[in-house]
């Protein structure tokens, strides 16, 4: 194929189509397929439909050879290129040309209105598409392309990005015997020592008074609770190796 030649892409292809002589259109009311010769059609063949571009061209060609009878160039859909007549959807009136720029008006029909159905949508949807590239082609030339998106920065714009850093947490706060807090020791004093476990069998209370002998408390061990004063002279830590009583 030659360069800058356009493919031929097939549209629509029937087997069965008949051509009509038809009378010229004498009013401005459209053609009628009742005057025409209905029943004795002057010639029968296949049509095919095919493009190039945007021209869509209506073939008439014979059903054994392929060899074209006539065909019909169609710039635009509905046009002078093709017409439907007034009073049946099976029948179109087509204008011919040959390579000598010669045309003239004959009449198509179909036996099966189905075949007339797809002959009209093939040109319908050619002619569609044909729409949709010019209003591409126009908005391309035009700059028109639709709205544009500035995803540029503006002046003095940042942005600032979190990567690795999760939300910051507050530390526990260290507990200490019992789940409170510790106290820090007041200021210029110092902490005093934890106080001495109990012995595990008496309890002892030590008061101290105005006179250096201690007066000391033993808690009796037995049902009744009592409270045992110790003399001055006894033992100030008590007697821990004698079993409870």
């Amino acid at each position: 194929m030659a360069a800058g030649a356009q493919y031929e892409s097939v549209l629509c292809v029937k087997a069965d189509v008949g051509v009509y002589r038809i009378p010229p259109r004498a009013t401005n009311r459209g053609y009628r397929a009742a005057d025409w010769k209905l029943d004795a059609p002057d010639w029968c063949g296949r049509l095919r439909i095919t493009a190039q571009g945007k021209v869509a061209y209506i073939k008439l060609e014979d059903r054994a050879s392929g060899e074209l009878f006539a065909q019909a160039p169609v710039q635009e859909y509905p046009g002078i290129a093709i017409e439907t007549v007034s009073d049946s959807s099976r029948y179109f009136v087509l204008r011919i040309q040959d390579d000598n720029g010669r045309s003239a008006f004959i009449g198509v029909g179909f036996g099966d209105r189905g075949d007339a159905f797809d002959f009209n949508v093939a040109l319908q949807d050619h002619f569609k598409w044909v729409k949709q590239e010019d209003e591409l082609s126009r908005k391309a030339q035009s700059g028109d392309v639709g709205p544009k998106l500035d995803l540029g920065f503006k002046e003095g714009q940042t942005i600032t990005l979190n990567i690795g850093q999760g939300k910051r947490r507050d530390k526990p706060r260290p507990h200490g015997a019992g789940g409170f807090g510790l106290l820090p020791p007041p200021p210029g004093g110092k902490t005093a020592p934890p106080p001495s476990p109990a012995p595990s069998n008496h309890s002892t209370v030590s008061q101290t008074g105005d006179t250096p002998t201690a007066c000391l408390f033993e808690l009796d061990s037995g049902t009744s609770n009592r409270l045992v004063q110790s003399g001055p002279g006894s033992d100030v830590w008590g007697d821990f190796s004698t079993t409870a009583r």
